[in-house]
């Protein structure tokens, strides 16, 4: 190749590279979503974060905690909620962020969970039900004899939230946010008959159907909530690079993993943008008498038909009341 082809070719592979990097950041940034603009500070509150040992959780709990807040990491994992404790101290310099052992999968742990918090916690301002599960293919059962997904992504929240209600009460201004998804949509409506899924079960129709039933918990309990100062939203954190991806197809391979997280984090969020709504709707002075609602990119927006249904929500409340013994 004559010298002046050679410089030809370096400066077409420059521009090139060029072009093709700034389409990845362009893309990056499109898909990073909307991100949380409000500085308010915490001071003085208190706030429990579930599933905060990774991930959007943990994201959400450093902000937190940076703002100055009290924080419970609420996790399962001892070991890894204790590692959180250590990250999010270090990097925000706040001593005031404390381990829970909380397992959504045991009524038993929601319940003791929420005594120590009730009995030790002066008082309780913001409540985030992050932590969610997808399973393995296979239908798995709680030893409590419900089917997992419906139990920590559905009754768990529910039985923790109304356990916390009156301190969350007592603490007013306070707010409750609910991770849901978009994949409610996918949920046309609840089989009352199979809400546990005992019959054909599927763990991505289950995820919808849970995903739906966190919107109808929101909405529901946003009614009851009137005119007590504690507002409830739920919210669709965007498609995240988190751990909730381990159990879906072939990134269940490590060597699948390895080879595609590289494509996929240009398309997917980082769990820092993630948690984006997560922030504004727990700390944003504007959001405080906003209640009821779904966000998605730190922007209310509209759900689905089924997730409007007000008798099916009310039917869902009722049906959780009873399974979780929250009244006799």
């Amino acid at each position: 190749m004559e010298h002046a082809d050679k410089q030809v070719f370096y400066a077409v592979l420059f521009l090139a590279m060029t072009i093709a990097a700034l389409l990845v950041i362009g893309v990056k940034v499109y898909f990073a979503g909307g991100s949380c603009s409000s500085l308010a500070k915490l001071h003085g509150k208190t706030v429990i974060v579930t599933g905060a040992n990774t991930g959007i959780g943990r994201e959400a709990a450093l902000s937190f905690a940076g703002r100055g807040a009290k924080v419970i990491l609420a996790c399962r994992n001892y070991a890894r909620g204790l590692q959180a404790m250590k990250y999010i101290r270090d990097l925000s310099e706040n001593k005031q962020v404390e381990f829970r052992k909380l397992d959504l999968s045991s009524f038993d742990s929601v319940r003791e969970f929420a005594k120590e918090v009730n009995e030790e916690e002066d008082r309780l301002d913001i409540l985030v039900n992050n932590a969610g599960v997808l399973t393995r293919s296979a239908r798995s059962v709680t030893k409590d004899g419900h089917e997992e997904m419906f139990q920590v992504n559905h009754l768990g929240p529910f039985l923790l939230t109304n356990l916390l209600i009156d301190k969350l009460k007592q603490s007013s201004p306070s707010r409750i946010i609910n991770i849901s998804s978009k994949v409610h949509h996918n949920a046309k409506g609840l089989d009352f008959q199979n809400l546990e899924m005992e019959n054909n079960f599927n763990r991505f129709t289950q995820l919808a159907n849970t995903k739906l039933q966190n919107i109808l918990f929101t909405h529901e309990l946003s009614k009851k909530l009137e005119g007590t100062g504690v507002t409830v939203n739920a919210l669709h954190p965007g498609y995240v690079m988190t751990d909730a991806t381990r159990n879906i197809g072939l990134l269940q391979w490590k060597l699948i993993k390895v080879l595609s997280y590289p494509l996929m984090s240009i398309f997917m969020k980082s769990a820092r943008q993630g948690a984006q709504t997560t922030i504004k709707l727990a700390a944003d002075p504007a959001l405080e008498k906003v209640t009821g609602k779904y966000f998605a990119d730190c922007e209310m927006c509209d759900v689905s038909d089924a997730a409007k249904d007000d008798g099916a929500a009310k039917k869902l409340w009722e049906i959780s009341e009873r399974i979780t013994r929250l009244k006799a």
